[in-house]
C-alpha cells in the first residue's frame, strides 16, 4: 500500500501491540469494524517485528512502554524494513519524551490510551490513509520538544561539518608539509653524496681533503637538524594540553640574551609540545641572527580574551619591503648549503609556519622597522596572510 490510499481490499489491516492482554484484546474488539480488520495480535516488540514479517498488516498500533523491546526500538526497526507501513503510538499522558522519540523512530501519529473509541478508530484510519493523528491533549508540548530536538540537531551538523572542515584542512596541509619535506631534503642529501663521491675518487692532497672532510661534517650536522624540524612539524597534528608560558621559559633558558614576559597564570591551550618548541626555537634563532649581539630578544606571551598568541621581538635593522612576500619560502634551492650565513633560517620560518597551521594556529609578521621586528604566533588561530605590509621597512644588516 502506498501512503495516501486505502488497502485495495477497502479493509484496512491492523496488528495490534500491548503487554496488557486485556487491554489489547479490548482494543482487538474495538477495531473490528466494516473496514478494519485485526489480523494479529503481539505482546512484545519482538513478536510485533515476527508478526509484521508474516502477515504484512497496513498499519500498527503500538504501545510505547513494552518488556524485551519497547515501542519506540520496535518502530525504528519496522520501519527500516517497511518503509510504507504505519504506525500509531499508544501513549499515556505522562509520555510526552516517549512520544517525540516515537515520532523521530517513524510514527505516523499517536493517540492516548484513555481516548474515545472513535478517536482511536480515526487515528488509524488516518494512518492508512497517509494521514497523521496527533491527541490534542499532549500535541502541543511534543511538538515544542521536537522543535528543540531539532535546533540541537541542526546544532550538532552544523559542529559535526565545521569539524569535518577542520580535519580536511588539517590533512591538506600535513599533505603540504610531506611534499616539502621531500623537496627540502634533496638539495642537502645531493651535497652530502656529492662530498663523499669526491673523497671516494681520491687525488686530494691534505688540505684538500681535510676541506672536504670538515665540509661533510659540517652538512651532515646541518642535515640532522633538518629532520628534526621535519619530524616535530610532522607531529604537530597530535595535540596536548599544555602551558604556552612553560614553553617560552624553557626556550628563553637557552641564551642569554633572550627575555620572556608572560602573565603570571598559566596560559593553556591544546597543542604538540614538541612543535610547539621547536616553533619558537625557530622564531627566536632567526630573532638572534638578524640582532647585534648586545641587544635583547623579547619573547612576549599573551591571552587576551583566551585566545594565546606569542610574540618574538629583535631590535635589528628589519626586513628589506621586496623580501618580506617571500619570507615564509624555503630558501633558494639554487644556493650552496656552505655558502648560507644562517643555514635554515628561511626555511625554519616556513616549517614554523606548517607547525603552527598543523595546529589550527599560524605564525605571521607582525611589524618590521628600523627597530627591528616581531613575528606573531597565533596558537589557537590567527590571520593566515598578510593583509598589509608593516609601515617601515629597511634593509637587514
Amino acid at each position: 500500500m502506498t501512503a495516501g490510499t486505502l488497502p485495495l481490499s477497502g479493509r484496512v489491516r491492523v496488528l495490534v501491540v500491548d503487554d496488557n492482554d486485556g487491554f489489547r484484546g479490548s482494543l482487538a474488539a474495538l477495531l473490528g469494524g466494516e473496514d478494519l480488520e485485526v489480523v494479529g495480535e503481539a505482546a512484545n516488540g519482538i513478536e510485533a517485528i515476527e508478526l509484521v514479517n508474516e502477515l504484512a498488516p497496513d498499519v500498527v498500533l503500538m504501545d510505547i512502554r513494552m518488556p524485551q523491546m519497547d515501542g519506540i526500538e520496535t518502530t525504528r526497526r519496522l520501519k527500516a524494513l517497511h518503509p510504507s507501513l504505519e504506525v500509531v503510538a499508544l501513549t499515556g499522558l505522562e509520555e510526552e519524551r516517549a512520544v517525540r522519540e516515537m515520532l523521530v523512530a517513524g510514527a505516523s501519529g499517536y493517540v492516548l490510551k484513555d481516548s474515545e473509541g472513535d478517536e482511536i478508530i480515526h487515528a488509524v484510519r488516518r494512518a492508512a490513509s497517509g494521514g497523521a493523528l496527533l491527541s490534542p491533549d499532549v500535541t502541543p508540548t511534543v511538538i515544542e520538544q521536537l522543535l528543540e530536538a531539532l535546533e540541537r540537531e541542526r546544532r550538532r551538523t552544523r559542529q559535526l561539518e565545521i569539524a569535518q572542515e577542520a580535519l580536511l584542512e588539517r590533512g591538506a596541509r600535513r599533505q603540504q608539509l610531506i611534499g616539502r619535506v621531500g623537496h627540502e631534503l634533496r638539495t642537502p642529501v645531493t651535497v652530502v653524496l656529492g662530498l663523499a663521491q669526491t673523497l671516494r675518487r681520491g687525488g686530494l692532497d691534505d688540505e684538500q681533503l681535510d676541506e672536504v672532510l670538515d665540509t661533510l661534517v659540517l652538512r651532515t650536522e646541518g642535515l640532522a637538524r633538518l629532520v628534526r624540524r621535519f619530524e616535530a612539524a610532522i607531529e604537530a597534528g597530535l595535540t596536548e594540553w599544555a602551558n604556552v608560558t612553560e614553553l617560552a621559559k624553557e626556550v628563553g633558558t637557552r641564551d642569554p640574551r633572550i627575555r620572556v614576559e608572560a602573565p603570571l597564570a598559566p596560559v593553556m591551550t591544546a597543542l604538540n609540545r614538541t612543535a610547539g618548541i621547536r616553533i619558537l626555537e625557530e622564531l627566536v634563532e632567526n630573532a638572534l641572527a638578524f640582532s647585534a649581539e648586545t641587544t635583547q630578544v623579547v619573547i612576549r606571551v599573551s591571552n587576551d580574551d583566551g585566545s594565546p598568541q606569542v610574540r618574538v621581538i629583535d631590535h635589528g635593522h628589519g626586513i628589506e619591503p621586496e623580501a618580506i612576500p617571500r619570507i615564509f619560502e624555503p630558501l633558494e634551492q639554487a644556493q650552496e648549503l656552505h655558502t648560507r650565513t644562517h643555514p635554515g633560517i628561511g626555511l625554519g620560518l616556513s616549517l614554523a609556519r606548517l607547525s603552527a597551521r598543523a595546529m589550527d594556529g599560524d605564525v605571521t609578521l607582525e611589524s618590521t622597522g628600523l627597530g627591528g621586528t616581531t613575528f606573531l604566533w597565533s596558537v589557537a588561530g590567527g590571520p593566515s596572510t598578510l593583509t598589509e605590509l608593516p609601515r617601515r621597512v629597511a634593509a637587514i644588516s
